[in-house]
């Protein structure tokens, strides 16, 4: 019966309604229309590009592909750094990590009770260079003040929304993303290649 829902106990198998291969074919081919398909020295440029900050070209070109912008900044968030008390510092090769990106700039938002001056100084002290750094929104924080204290952030530092790609580590940092209209959203462990055992932690 065409149009029917499955009913309780189904499989989820293919459906065995006539022409289903050939809706397959048309899903197919307009789904490959919609990818573009672009030259290869624009391909080689954003392989180069994905390199110099520090991602796999399937993460990059996934937000140029969202959002039509190249990223201008990182916001990394102090959980993400796993920074939980004054002084503490992060991994050593997380730092090289963050210092090698080149190309945009290291924002960080510093959640509480850590102090954005002393964070950023502790920070140098390991060769990791922050452009500067704000407060992180908190729980007792709304939907539009969560948007509205990160765009105002980012557009004292002349940076658009869309154009910043959130490292984070929590539930409540990925909605940021949608809050302030992030580029997107790239947790911790994926971005510093962290050991699942050692997420789990």
């Amino acid at each position: 019966m065409s149009g029917a829902r499955a009913g309780a106990g189904h499989n989820g198998g293919p459906t065995m309604e006539p022409g289903a291969g050939w809706r397959r074919h048309c899903w197919r081919t307009a789904r490959a229309a919609l990818l573009p398909t672009l030259p290869i020295e624009v391909v080689r440029a954003r392989v180069r590009r994905a390199a110099e900050l520090g991602l796999d070209y399937k993460t990059y070109a996934g937000v140029r592909a969202t959002t039509g912008r190249d990223l201008v900044a990182f916001l990394f968030s102090t959980n993400a750094l796993r920074l939980l008390r004054e002084g503490e510092r992060i991994a050593r090769d997380e730092a090289a990590r963050i210092a090698a990106l080149r190309g945009a700039e290291r924002l960080l938002a510093v959640q509480p009770p850590l102090a954005s001056e002393v964070t950023v100084a502790t920070l140098a002290g390991q060769g990791v260079a922050f452009d500067a750094a704000t407060r992180a929104p908190g729980l007792g924080d709304s939907w539009s003040e969560t948007g509205r204290s990160l765009r105002a952030f980012l557009a004292a530092r002349r940076h658009p929304a869309d154009a910043v790609l959130l490292i984070g580590d929590t539930a409540l940092e990925r909605d940021w993303v949608a809050a302030a209209r992030l580029a997107g959203y790239l947790s911790a462990d994926a971005y510093f290649g962290r050991p699942v055992a050692a997420a789990a932690r």
